[in-house]
């Protein structure tokens, strides 16, 4: 199921469109089950988003004594590292809202390799679908950026990652020239079972890519891993910049 794609003006009508969606998708996950999981976005495109959700009006509107957060993907850096993805989330929003702290998930990169830093986080998405009674479990929103290659969380076009049927969550490699290389991510699986996923692309240099993804030639509609993201639930695009 899809909700398409909207198109806005610049950047902060963006990010304020995808807070009052994160908004009343919280309120929905909390009024009927007492919990809300979400998946935070990596990189710099969520920023705004981040600090629009930790001010008022949409500070007061979240129940965030009942959600629980978890990451996409991770770069294989400490969390105090200025690549992290955590980092980025504790610095413009946990620190500024009352979610209790074991209700925060960050993928461990304390850990020996990033293979075990995946299977350490897997353990932690299995117990969330023991909780739920799924396998795999089903978040009720995933934040998701794209790449000007196609990428999304830290699946890579042509990467084995984009293959696995299996795990959830395991060690991936960004190209060269792509910054930190050695990443951990979730899998198509558990992103598909997904409640709804809603996609932010900010920044005109991503038209490119966007009308690939989107508008695919004959012949290219698996080409890029931002296409194999076909959720149970929701599918939305949100973009700053006009398609050709």
């Amino acid at each position: 199921m899809t909700g398409g794609l909207r198109i806005f003006p610049g950047p902060r009508v963006l990010f304020a469109c995808a807070a009052e969606l994160l908004v009343e998708a919280a309120v929905r996950a909390v009024r009927e089950a007492g919990v809300f999981t979400l998946v935070l976005a990596g990189g710099n495109t969520p920023r705004g988003l981040y600090e629009l959700l930790a001010e008022p009006p949409c500070a007061s509107r979240i129940p965030w004594r009942q959600v629980r957060l978890y990451w996409g993907d991770e770069r294989f850096v400490p969390q105090r590292h200025e690549q992290s993805n955590y980092r980025l989330a504790a610095e413009t929003l946990l620190a500024r809202v009352p979610v209790p702290a074991d209700q925060v998930h960050p993928i461990p990169t304390a850990e020996a390799t990033p293979e075990q830093a995946a299977l350490a986080y897997e353990d932690t998405l299995r117990a969330l679908a023991a909780a739920q009674g799924r396998s795999p479990p089903r978040f009720d929103l995933v934040l998701l950026g794209l790449g000007a290659d196609g990428h999304t969380a830290s699946l890579f076009p042509g990467g084995p990652e984009c293959a696995e049927r299996e795990r959830w969550c395991v060690a991936s490699r960004a190209p060269e020239g792509t910054g930190v290389r050695e990443r951990i991510t979730l899998t198509l699986p558990v992103l598909n079972a997904s409640r709804s996923v809603l996609f932010l692309v900010s920044g005109a240099e991503k038209r490119p890519i966007l009308q690939k993804v989107l508008h695919p030639a004959p012949g290219q509609e698996r080409r890029y891993p931002a296409q194999l993201l076909r959720p149970a639930g929701e599918l939305r695009w949100l973009a700053d910049f006009p398609l050709d």
